[in-house]
């Protein structure tokens, strides 16, 4: 049930007005759905900042008045990871339901316990996986759904750039976690193993470069390379399959995705690698609706809240996100491969 209000919209906290803040700011408030009531930061300048730019919303630095407004239906969390469980929590409790950046919390018992509650007082606990939400991983779902690639293979993905250096999380935890999100969605598959690489050179005590072997069940693969190291911006996924493969290049300003009619295949009378048969047919470029992909993912936020249903990312995804990075710590640490359990 919503708070009481002449318009019906969700009233909306937005808490950490850093680096991600003023995105979901800009596009809560853009939103028809949403009222903001609050911008919540420890930083006086942000607060200073930003309410000259929205003079309409109400900018404080104290949490606590804003978990005492009865008014407020939704609090948005895009504070330090070390703050995600306190503050959903709290949030939670006083019966208020909690969007949660990425990473969900420190840990999966952590994620466990604030599902728990979500349901025990029947409030949404959704997770900022935007990548979900972004109409090229949505035009590849339905690609998958249609069985237009075949068989599939692997999936290979490559997620690197020149910063933002976290001190809270290395950089599979901060870049990684997008493709097991965007995988979980994408694939049934279920995870065997997983094995992780990584490197330290400024920061001794987090990676900044690291790369991610995850099997699956049916003889698929995701191969996932991170690094906050690389002169150059590259955001690209290659799926394979039996017929055909998809290339999403998120840099790319006009052609995001690729489906190249390619695949190799054995002759059956002579079976032996070295006389593939290579397929090669059209290019095809689909087009794609210009949604920005946070907006996606706030307007399915609303549409739960207002039908009462789970969202696609919802935190029980989250604890199987992290289930698998702690999977990935334990790996870099042991240098084994880790089995799972499902």
């Amino acid at each position: 049930m919503l708070s009481k209000n002449k318009s019906n919209k969700i009233n909306v906290a937005i808490i950490g007005l850093g680096y991600w803040g003023p995105n979901l700011l800009r596009n809560f408030i853009q939103i028809e759905n949403f009222n903001v009531m609050y911008g919540c930061d420890l930083v006086q300048e942000n607060l200073k900042k930003f309410s000259s730019i929205y003079p309409l919303v109400n900018f404080t630095g104290d949490f606590n008045k804003i978990i005492k407004d009865e008014d407020i239906d939704l609090v948005a969390i895009a504070t330090p990871l070390s703050t995600h469980y306190s503050l959903a929590k709290l949030a939670l409790t006083s019966e208020k339901h909690v969007f949660l950046e990425k990473p969900m919390t420190e840990n999966s018992i952590q994620a466990s316990k604030l599902v728990k509650i979500s349901k025990k007082v029947n409030k949404i606990l959704m997770v900022g996986y935007t990548f979900v939400y972004s109409e090229p991983i949505k035009k590849i779902k339905d690609l998958l759904k249609q069985k237009e690639l075949g068989r599939i293979y692997y999936y290979d993905s490559t997620r690197i750039n020149l910063g933002l250096i976290q001190s809270d999380v290395n950089v599979i935890w901060d870049l990684a976690s997008h493709d097991l999100s965007i995988i979980n969605f994408l694939f049934d598959n279920l995870p065997v193993s997983v094995q992780a690489f990584g490197s330290k050179f400024i920061n001794k005590r987090n990676e900044e470069i690291g790369h991610l072997i995850i099997n699956f069940d049916n003889n698929f693969t995701a191969n996932i390379n991170v690094s906050w190291l690389s002169p150059v911006k590259i955001r690209s996924i290659l799926i394979g399959g039996s017929k055909k493969m998809i290339i999403f290049d998120d840099v790319s300003p006009n052609e995001k995705i690729r489906i190249y009619n390619k695949t190799v295949e054995l002759n059956p009378s002579h079976i032996t690698p070295f006389n593939p048969a290579y397929r090669s047919g059209d290019i095809i470029i689909p087009f794609l609706d210009q949604n920005e992909s946070l907006r996606n993912e706030l307007l399915h936020l609303a549409n739960c809240i207002e039908k009462k249903i789970q969202p696609l990312t919802s935190g029980d995804e989250g604890v199987k996100i992290l289930k698998l990075l702690e999977a990935s710590n334990l790996s870099l640490r042991s240098k084994k491969i880790i089995k799972l359990k499902n």
